[in-house]
């Protein structure tokens, strides 16, 4: 494959990955706790010279009222695990009881504290803006909120899941009652849409200006043969 067009396949590929991520960030644009995802465009992009970042901006305050409804503001994350020894981090704070009395996620992950699975006699408890769960007078667990220690790492695994390679201390509220929405913002949104239908347009008139001057070549040669 010739230089120009490895140029060209290169940018249109890093168009069809950065219309990928945005059209995830649409998607999850109600989605509790989800961070949206940035993609660099054009040239780093299609370089691969800087990768996806997730936003760690926070998103709005939703109340609901109910007390099992825990939303973050600040820098960190809630802990859960699906029973395999696997740890993912989340935002999305829409917790209930199972039927043995354990904390856990929409998708039935157990929400994790200081030690361990979190397991509640009810769901008529108190929860503190340091994530510790009060029943009555009495402190019955604490949240294993943690943050990440290189913002880089943190990886998207959809479904408003994270991972990270290293986590650190957290520097977050716990609001009761409430979920935090999604972080994306649909103006954001729009922009990069039309930015990245102006960058395919050029690499259009590229790929035509290249395809152009290619028959005239070949015409010439066959001209002068």
């Amino acid at each position: 494959m010739s230089d120009p067009i490895s140029s060209i396949a290169r940018y249109l590929s890093a168009d069809v990955r950065a219309l990928g991520t945005l059209s995830q960030n649409v998607a999850n644009l109600t989605t509790p706790g989800y961070r949206a995802v940035q993609r660099a465009e054009g040239f780093e992009g299609a370089l691969g010279a800087a990768p996806t970042r997730v936003d760690q901006r926070d998103g709005a305050l939703i109340q609901t009222g109910r007390p099992l409804d825990l939303a973050l503001q600040g820098q960190g994350f809630f802990q859960v695990s699906a029973g395999d020894e696997q740890v993912f981090l989340t935002r999305a704070g829409q917790f209930s009881l199972d039927a043995s009395g354990r904390l856990v996620d929409a998708q039935g992950r157990a929400v994790l504290g200081a030690d361990g699975p979190i397991v509640l006699s009810s769901s008529a408890v108190t929860i503190g803006e340091d994530g510790a769960i009060h029943d009555g007078k009495d402190v019955v667990a604490q949240l294993a909120l943690v943050d990440v220690a290189d913002g880089a790492t943190l990886q998207p695994l959809g479904g408003g899941m994270y991972a990270a390679s290293a986590t650190a201390d957290a520097d977050v509220r716990v609001h009761q009652g409430a979920l935090e929405g999604s972080n994306v913002d649909p103006g954001e949104e729009m922009v990069r849409l039309m930015q990245l239908s102006r960058h395919a347009s050029s690499i259009q008139h590229a790929i035509s200006t290249y395809h152009t001057a290619l028959v005239a070549g070949i015409d010439q040669i066959g001209k002068d043969s």
